[in-house]
């Protein structure tokens, strides 16, 4: 099974545990909503698709989040 528009297999967005690898703007969005309730230091995914929209200009961090 995959997630045809994002051109990536659903099982490696899933699991906190995984490295996602490179993701687009696109993949990381989805990523964040999949894993909306997961922290940045417990969750891969989220860590990388952060990291993504960061990198992008897609996403601002606060003061808080900067101490991570």
């Amino acid at each position: 099974m995959q997630l045809t528009n994002l051109n990536m297999h659903v099982a490696s967005l899933l699991a906190c545990g995984n490295d996602p690898g490179v993701l687009t703007t696109e993949q990381a969005h989805a990523a964040m909503q999949l894993h909306i309730d997961c922290t940045v230091d417990r969750c891969r995914v989220r860590r990388a698709a952060r990291s993504t929209l960061v990198e992008a200009g897609k996403c601002v961090l606060d003061e808080r989040a900067l101490q991570l």
